[in-house]
C-alpha cells in the first residue's frame, strides 16, 4: 500500500545523486512542482530528468536545471518561448540532451512499466534521431529499434487519491502520469485531496494504486499560476 505522508521534503526523501528522475507535466498542466521544489531543497545532483519539456519560465522542471542539480534531461519539447534557463545551460554545455518523439517517449516508458525489452517504431527513421539504432524491416516498411526508459523515481500531480494510492487526475494534467507511474521503482504523488478507500468511484481510477509508493496532500496556488507570476 501506498504510504500518505505529511509534506513533499518528506515524500522525495531518499532520492538518490544520480539518479533518473521521470516527472509529469505537458508544459505546466500537471507538472509537479512542489514536489520538483523539495527536490531543489534537498540538493540531490547529477540528476537525469526524463519529461515531456525542459522547462518553463523559472519555477517547476526551469528551477531544477537553473540549480545545477541535472546532468542531463531526456524529452520531446526542450525549446518553446518561456525553455530559456534550459536554452542558456545547453548552450553553455552545462546540461546533455537526449531528443526523443513524444509517442517514442511514451512508450519506452510504457515498455518499461510492461516489462518490454525492447520494440521497433517507425518514428524517427531517416533523421538524425535514428543514428546508430538498429534497424529492421517488417512487411515492407522499416523500423527501429527503440529501449524502454525506466526511472529511480517517478514525480506525479494528480487530483485525488485514496490513502491506498489510487489516483484520479484532472483533465489534460494526466498526460504522462498513468504511464510514469509504472515505469519507475518509486513513484511519488502530489494531490490537491486524499480519501478514505471506497470514495473514489473505481470507474475513475486511472492509476491502480500498486503503482503508487507515496502520497502526498498539497495546498496552494495551481501550477499555472505559478508559472504565469514566475513569467
Amino acid at each position: 500500500m501506498a504510504t500518505v505522508v505529511s509534506d513533499a521534503d518528506q515524500a522525495v526523501s531518499g532520492i538518490q545523486d544520480g539518479s533518473t528522475v521521470l516527472i509529469g507535466g505537458f508544459g505546466p498542466a500537471g507538472q509537479p512542482i512542489e514536489l520538483i521544489e523539495a527536490l531543489i531543497r534537498g540538493g540531490v545532483t547529477d540528476l537525469t530528468v526524463v519529461s515531456n519539456n525542459a522547462g518553463n519560465g523559472r519555477v517547476g522542471l526551469a528551477a531544477l536545471l537553473a540549480n545545477g542539480q541535472v546532468r542531463k534531461i531526456i524529452c520531446s519539447f526542450p525549446r518553446q518561448a518561456d525553455s530559456y534557463v534550459f536554452d542558456e545551460l545547453y548552450r553553455a554545455g552545462k546540461v546533455e540532451l537526449e531528443l526523443v518523439p513524444q509517442g517514442n517517449l511514451a512508450e519506452r516508458m510504457r515498455a518499461a512499466g510492461a516489462g518490454i525489452g525492447a520494440f521497433y517504431s517507425p518514428t524517427g527513421l531517416g533523421t538524425p534521431l535514428a543514428e546508430g539504432k538498429e534497424r529492421r524491416t517488417i512487411d515492407g516498411r522499416d523500423y527501429v529499434l527503440e529501449y524502454p526508459i525506466k526511472g529511480d523515481v517517478a514525480l506525479i500531480k494528480a487530483f485525488r487519491a485514496d490513502t491506498s494510492g489510487n489516483l484520479v487526475y484532472r483533465k489534460t494534467a494526466r498526460n504522462f502520469g498513468p504511464v510514469i507511474a509504472t515505469a519507475a521503482e518509486t513513484t511519488v504523488v502530489q494531490v490537491s485531496e486524499i480519501v478514505e478507500p471506497g470514495r473514489l468511484d473505481p470507474e475513475v481510477v486511472i492509476t491502480p494504486g500498486i503503482f503508487v509508493d507515496r502520497i502526498v496532500k498539497i495546498a496552494g496556488v495551481s501550477t499555472l499560476a505559478a508559472i504565469g507570476a514566475a513569467g
